[in-house]
């Protein structure tokens, strides 16, 4: 029993340094083997003495006719996804309404499946999938043959902890290998394969596929005494589990920013898979106040990186018309899941874009979010083709009015001023939240009011008020609504100049382009005065977005006076300070500042003249380098891009 006792501890032991600290220091390879057949051997002779948190249950071999049902004591909630910028920030912010000043821990988010392990005086007694979250499946057998998971812990206590397994790259490369010599279908990618093996009924089967695991969720820190969440991890890697040596405290949304561009640029070279960032809030206490959905905890969120393409198909091609009066064709598809959200229909852009990527009507498409949000089409599948496919025709007439379509730049348009369509995305557009953002005015409400005759073009929106009488007999509105709707029309007539010219739908402005326009100029009276020359020497503004906007202050003056006489602001309301060093100059923003935000110094630039972007290009004038930084410093060099550090941007700012 002594030498038992002693073989158990020793081989955990190197089990724990090998598999968990990555540092093996107590056995060669050969001591370990030796080992392991002696322990063999000695149970073979004593079964009736095999401690339950002995390394041979490590290979497995228990075989099960089914999976026991097992009901969660504390849930395992799933996380609410969130897939850009913006809601990270709408996070942020519902955090901080509370009178919170939140620090974040960050984790990798691994794609693969999670697990609750449960242990009884240290001894792992069970191991559970999440299922719905109230009541998983027991997979205790497999789960033991994971050399990351201890079967005895470093303190004889009761705990229970929730974690993720996976299946590592250089671990699926492997099986498929030996499933091809076998003439065996390939595992799909690593978290299909995972889930496959651990819910094997023979465990050797699970134990052959070298399955991993990181633990990092404590559900009840505070029957331990554990006050934030980043103590939590240290405590359970101090008991013996394996923690994500990538887990971050921050102390700011900014960081979290930092640490989601930085883990995006590595994510291709881990050994194994990840879709995303999880935003955890620190404090146990904060996250109490913060509470829980039905479904999910309110202070965890988790950032989704852009999905792998999924496939589907392509039902019919419809065509819509926009603001500008572009027709635009229309992918109507067989609804699917991507990156949370059910995918039904998307833009094809235009009649090029149908036609470079060869696709008909009936086809298997290939889809994914381009930008992390706007569903694309990226392609076909022809092997899959029946020789029922429809081909794609671009329509010649609007599908609205009836009105023949001419074609420019590869875009087909409707031209008629009377179709109505057009002239309500028109409105739409102008009352949205980058252009006047005027609360209340949904999609259907301005489409209703057009119908009813009170709308008919921008400047009627600050006509509103001469019908409020006969707007409160409609159906659905009354004095509160409708005054709410009036009063958020007053509010937006204070608005800066670049959200007017955004609203206005100057064809080829955006709001980045308004915003340039608007500091550049100051008002709209020294806007509507440049020359088609003097328009295209401002840096970013080309030749068709230059005769774009000469033409159309040629044609809308008298909207202009219109909206002059209702009393708009036609003044930018920002700070301009030109200044040689940033004016007209374009400016790229990586890695972590120290002493100002990302969103300051971006502040600071535009303030100055300059103008901020998310990508380096050959236009990029600086890319203004921090601690960390990521792909973006790489790319400045390749290009010969000029690059400043902290110290250098903070000296120009002065």
């Amino acid at each position: 029993m002594d030498r038992y006792n002693e073989l158990v501890d020793l081989i955990n032991k190197a089990n724990y340094e090998y598999h968990v600290l990555d540092n093996p220091t107590t056995l060669t390879d050969e001591e370990y083997d030796n080992y392991l057949r002696e322990l063999y051997e000695i149970e073979e002779k004593n079964p009736d003495i095999i401690r339950e948190d002995s390394p041979t249950h490590k290979i497995g071999g228990v075989i099960l006719d089914k999976f026991e049902k097992v009901t969660h004591k504390i849930p395992m909630m799933s996380l609410a996804d969130v897939f850009n910028e913006d809601e990270i920030a709408e996070f942020d912010e519902r955090i901080k309404k509370e009178g919170i000043n939140p620090k974040y821990v960050c984790e990798l988010k691994i794609d693969g499946l999670s697990v609750s392990l449960r242990y009884e005086k240290g001894i792992l007694k069970s191991a559970a999938t999440r299922g719905d979250g109230v009541v998983g499946e027991d997979i205790t057998a497999n789960v033991k043959t994971i050399k990351q998971v201890p079967l005895k812990l470093k303190e004889p206590i009761d705990i229970e902890v929730r974690g993720e397994i996976y299946m590592s790259r250089e671990m699926l490369a492997k099986l498929n290998e030996e499933r091809a010599k076998n003439n065996e279908p390939l595992l799909k990618n690593c978290r299909n394969a995972a889930a496959g093996s651990i819910r094997q009924l023979d465990s050797k089967i699970a134990a052959q596929r070298n399955l991993e695991v990181w633990i990092y969720h404590l559900p009840n820190p505070a029957d331990y005494g554990i006050k934030t969440h980043y103590e939590a991890l240290d405590f359970m890697k101090n008991l013996g589990f394996r923690t994500n040596p990538n887990n971050r405290l921050v102390n700011s949304i900014d960081e979290v920013m930092q640490f989601i561009e930085e883990k995006g640029n590595l994510r291709d070279s881990l050994p194994y898979d990840i879709d995303g960032v999880v935003i955890k809030l620190n404090n146990i206490n904060e996250q109490q106040i913060m509470g829980y959905t039905v479904r999910y905890p309110k202070w965890a969120i988790a950032y989704k990186f852009p999905a792998l393409e999924v496939s589907t198909k392509l039902l019919d091609i419809k065509f819509t018309v926009g603001r500008t009066g572009q027709v635009t064709p229309n992918a109507i598809l067989e609804p699917v899941m991507l990156m949370g959200s059910l995918i039904s229909k998307t833009t094809l852009h235009n009649e090029d874009y149908v036609i470079n990527k060869g696709l008909k009507i009936g086809d298997t498409v290939l889809i994914k979010k381009a930008g992390d949000v706007i569903p694309e089409v990226v392609g076909c599948k022809k092997d899959l083709r029946t020789g029922i496919e429809k081909d794609f025709v671009m329509t010649k007439t609007c599908p609205i009015c009836g009105s023949s379509l001419i074609k420019k730049d590869a875009i087909y348009y409707c031209v008629n001023d009377n179709c109505d369509k057009k002239n309500i995305e028109n409105l739409i557009h102008f009352v949205s939240r980058d252009a006047m953002n005027v609360e209340g005015f949904g999609d259907n409400i301005v489409e209703d009011f057009y119908n009813m005759g009170y709308l008919k073009k921008i400047s009627d929106f600050y006509d509103l008020r001469n019908y409020k009488e006969e707007l409160k007999e409609l159906e659905g509105f009354g004095d509160k609504s409708i005054n709410g709707l009036l009063d958020n029309l007053e509010k937006s007539k204070q608005n800066s100049l670049e959200k007017l010219l955004f609203g206005l739908g100057i064809r080829h402005v955006g709001f980045k382009t308004a915003k340039i326009l608007a500091r550049y100029y100051g008002n709209i009276d020294n806007l509507m005065k440049a020359s088609f020359e003097e328009l295209v020497n401002i840096k970013d503004i080309g030749d068709i977005i230059a005769q774009s906007i000469v033409d159309y202050f040629n044609n809308n003056q008298e909207l202009i006076n219109t909206l002059k006489e209702k009393g708009l602001n036609m003044e930018y309301l920002g700070k301009v300070e030109m200044n040689d060093v940033f004016a007209n100059k374009t400016f790229v923003l990586t890695g972590t500042l120290e002493s100002i935000t990302r969103n300051d110094a971006k502040e600071k630039i535009e303030s100055l003249g300059g103008n901020v972007s998310g990508s380096v290009s050959k236009k990029t004038d600086v890319v203004i380098v921090g601690k960390e930084p990521g792909s973006k410093y790489d790319d400045a060099v390749r290009l010969g891009i000029t690059i400043w550090n902290e110290e250098e941007f903070l000296k120009n700012l002065k």
